[in-house]
């Protein structure tokens, strides 16, 4: 049986070579032959002993994700679609800018947590991604990015873990790849140029902190527990207080002295003067010394099953003025891509809807308008 060597972080790959009982500096060579040149065959590998190079081609490759379609955006951002098997695809989306070269990686094909705004959360979540499934949207984009652009300096420089999936959920395939990308020897990114979302897994954050601190992005969405309740389901495991600690914790550790909270816009829903003063009674019930946290606020990318609609322009322009005021640093993010639906939440690819999301949300909106006295029978069928 052959192995991706994808699927290895260094330690693992020199694990796998002293199986084949070779020292560890034969590993460090392939890793950065892998990762820094994009190799593909062993035979380029030329300062590897022949030997070697004939045993490897016996039990392993290094396998790239075949790729569905490729689309470019007039803003220069390019998306890819990946077939991973069994009907299912990913998606990676690269984003330049005049400073940085940005990468959003996905972690699972679909995503379990289902959150109202996330258009991949309604088609349902099929399966996680290995870490060579991981890193091969990496490998792939990069290496293909320096070909384009005949240049043999490094095109990507940040990752985003925002792509399709929750990535604590997938954390013994994650945090291999994490590791991948900060290795001098792989992508020798900074911890601070990768960042992880989360939509508040509050364990796997603790043992993230322990692992592999990067820099953490929590998709908030909500100011209470019982609006995030509704946009983002998770938050009846892990309410706000919690997740709110569970960040302060994660900062003792983190390449960054703030957490970035990320606030998807929806009109009506949480975009409210009320809901920007409820914030900023919870960044400040949880205040720590100095900036702890910054929010990135999201112009909501409207797709038809959501229900929802993008929060003006003017309201997202007060809305981030009354944080402002209240010393929050505030950013409103610049949509990029929407013209090949590669912007924030809208990355679905051709997964099918394998968990019934759609007949299930139905289901929810039928309870929550029937007659007071239906509802205990409906709760206690469900």
């Amino acid at each position: 049986m052959t192995v991706n060597l994808l699927d290895f972080d260094l330690n693992g790959l020199a694990a796998f070579c002293e199986r084949l009982g070779e020292k560890r500096f034969r590993a460090t060579q392939l890793f950065r032959w892998i990762h820094q040149r994009g190799a593909s065959e062993f035979d380029q590998m030329s300062d590897l002993a022949k030997s070697l190079r004939e045993k490897l081609k016996t039990c392993a490759t290094i396998q790239a994700l075949p790729v569905i379609s490729e689309h470019q955006s007039s803003d220069g951002t390019v998306k890819w679609l990946f077939d991973v098997g069994a009907g299912n695809a990913v998606e990676a989306v690269y984003i330049p800018e005049d400073d940085r070269g940005t990468l959003c990686v996905s972690s699972q094909a679909g995503c379990a947590v289902g959150c109202r705004f996330c258009s991949t959360g309604h088609q349902g979540f099929s399966r996680n991604l290995t870490t060579a499934e991981i890193v091969a949207q990496l490998w792939f984009a990069e290496h293909t990015l320096r070909e384009r652009l005949k240049t043999t300096d490094r095109v990507i420089s940040n990752v985003v873990m925002m792509g399709m999936g929750e990535p604590l959920q997938n954390y013994s395939a994650l945090v291999p790849a994490l590791r991948v990308m900060l290795d001098d020897h792989g992508y020798g990114m900074s911890r601070r140029r990768v960042t992880v979302s989360t939509s508040g897994v509050v364990p796997m954050m603790d043992r993230l902190a322990m692992d592999c601190p990067v820099a953490l992005a929590v998709s908030l969405h909500a100011p209470n527990d019982p609006l995030r309740d509704d946009l983002v389901p998770l938050n009846r495991k892990y309410p706000i207080d919690e997740l709110m600690e569970a960040c302060n914790r994660y900062l003792e550790h983190a390449p960054r002295d703030f957490i970035t909270f990320e606030y998807c816009m929806l009109d009506g829903v949480n975009d409210q003067p009320e809901h920007a003063r409820q914030l900023v009674d919870l960044v400040r019930r949880h205040a720590r010394s100095g900036v702890w946290c910054k929010f990135n606020l999201i112009p909501f990318n409207p797709f038809p099953a959501s229900g929802l609609l993008r929060s003006g322009a003017p309201q997202v322009a007060a809305f981030a003025k009354l944080l402002s005021e209240a010393g929050i640093v505030t950013t409103v993010r610049k949509t990029r891509g929407d013209d090949i639906d590669a912007a924030c939440g809208q990355l679905a690819g051709e997964v099918q809807d394998r968990t019934r999301v759609v007949e299930r949300m139905a289901k929810r909106r039928t309870i929550a308008i029937q007659p007071a006295g239906s509802m205990a029978q409906s709760h206690k069928e469900a």
